[in-house]
């Protein structure tokens, strides 16, 4: 399997009323690479974002629904999310700022 970069590990933030509320304990929401490791992770958000510090990762594996149309079945793609803390001293992610 080739090597996964950096840049291609997070693919995009997860922007919900409840991941909104956890900015301010500086909790941030993203889908990741479905075989990203948290070690990956958190040396994918340090390089992002610069003065950024990662306290800990939580990650959650998520399945397919089963969706139908008419007779025919079928599921949607499975994904990975990841919930990334950061140290009191790191700087807040200046992508989520106004929003």
């Amino acid at each position: 399997m080739a090597e996964i970069k950096y840049y291609d590990i997070i693919r995009r933030p997860v922007i919900t009323e409840k991941s909104m509320n956890d900015m301010a304990e500086k909790k941030y929401t993203f889908l990741v690479h479905p075989t990203a490791t948290k070690s990956q992770i958190k040396e994918a958000v340090e390089k992002m974002f610069e003065g950024v510090k990662v306290d800990k990762v939580n990650t959650m594996n998520y399945d397919g629904k089963t969706k139908r149309r008419g007779r025919t079945s079928g599921k949607t793609s499975k994904y990975k999310k990841a919930i990334v803390k950061l140290t009191v001293e790191s700087t807040d992610i200046d992508f989520f700022q106004g929003m």
